[in-house]
């Protein structure tokens, strides 16, 4: 995190913090922090808060042990509004709900970009223990032979009435094809963007 948090810009010391799903996401709360809950937080890698009724610092999840993990931290190019990107242990609302905003807290597509950076390091880190760096050094041929057997392990699964295996073939198709798409130096969103334009 480059940029310096004013604090200073309010009177009471406190800026607003938009905390948002590292994997779906979805806006789970706003809260506000002053300098010492904001160093807590990163010292922690728990969300705290400073309570504006309490008048005291609040971690988020201290009596429902519905504790938000950060995975990451974006100020905003004033210094003024903190973006945290969490994992939570449960509903975030005190209501039970799974956001504040009574939205249902699913879809797990932002995971994808998680695992594509990944694959991305793992061909520019190569790593001795990697399944995937081990792919990128047999070459494309290779990558795609893995893409085009994990296909027909799916059709015949897709015959059969087995969930879970099913499931286990989709996944292994589309982390190859991912695989695939980074030893070519494609990205994931030029093939969005062929959907879309379809879609139109």
């Amino acid at each position: 995190m480059d940029r310096t948090i004013a604090f200073d810009k309010s009177p009471d010391g406190l800026i607003p913090a938009i905390i948002q799903d590292s994997i779906t996401g979805k806006v789970l709360m706003l809260g506000y922090m002053n300098a010492e809950a904001y160093e807590k937080t990163m010292t922690d890698k728990i969300v705290t808060f400073f309570s504006r009724s309490k008048q005291r610092l609040w971690t988020k999840g201290e009596t429902s042990n519905n504790f938000l993990h950060v995975k990451n931290v974006l100020i905003d190019c004033d210094g003024d509004t903190i973006l945290i990107y969490a994992s939570p242990d449960g509903p975030t609302c005190h209501t039970g709900d799974d956001t504040c905003f009574q939205e249902i807290n699913e879809g797990k597509v932002l995971f994808i970009n998680h695992l594509r950076s990944v694959i991305k390091d793992r061909k520019l880190n190569p790593s001795d223990k990697s399944y995937t760096t081990e792919l990128f050094k047999k070459g494309v041929n290779k990558v795609a032979q893995k893409v085009g057997e994990e296909a027909v392990e799916l059709v015949i699964e897709a015959k059969d009435d087995n969930k879970e295996l099913f499931l286990g073939e989709a996944a292994d198709l589309f982390y190859h094809y991912l695989v695939l798409l980074e030893h070519k130096d494609y990205s994931f969103d030029e093939v969005l963007d062929v959907l879309i334009k379809r879609h139109k």
